[in-house]
C-alpha cells in the first residue's frame, strides 16, 4: 500500500523532517534563551542566581558558572517559549519568521545524526 500524503512526502521524509524541525526549534530556544542571558549584567546574573540559589535550599556561594548556569534556569522558567507544535506551524507556513533568530546549532545536531 503506498503511503499517500497531501504534501507529496514519503513516509521516510516525515521523521527527517520532523527532526530537522526539532532541531531547528531547539536552536530558536536556545537563541531566545541566549539573547536574554546576554542582555543581563553581571549584577542582574548574580541576582537572579542568587534567588534561585536561595529557592533550591542551597547553602554557601556557588561558584561563577553555578551562577550563570541557575540564572539560565530562571530565564528558562519566565521566557515565554512557544509549545514544539506551534513553532513548527507557524516555521512551515513562513520559515522567515524564525530564520533570523537560528543560531545555526541545528545543522550540527543534524550532521551529528546523520553520522550515527
Amino acid at each position: 500500500m503506498v503511503d499517500a500524503r497531501p504534501d507529496g512526502s514519503s513516509s521516510e521524509q516525515v521523521p527527517a523532517r520532523e527532526a530537522v524541525l526539532r532541531a531547528k526549534y531547539l536552536d530558536y530556544c536556545s537563541a531566545q534563551v541566549t539573547e536574554h542571558l546576554l542582555s543581563l549584567s553581571p549584577d542582574e546574573i548574580y541576582l537572579l542566581a542568587e534567588l534561585t540559589h536561595r529557592r533550591d535550599g542551597a547553602g554557601g556561594s556557588p561558584s561563577y558558572d553555578r551562577m550563570v548556569q541557575m540564572a539560565t534556569e530562571g530565564i528558562v522558567r519566565r521566557v515565554t517559549l512557544p509549545e514544539f507544535e506551534l513553532w513548527a506551524e507557524e516555521y512551515v507556513r513562513d520559515p522567515a519568521l524564525y530564520e533570523s533568530d537560528l543560531l545555526g546549532l541545528w545543522e550540527k545536531e543534524i550532521d551529528r545524526d546523520d553520522d550515527a
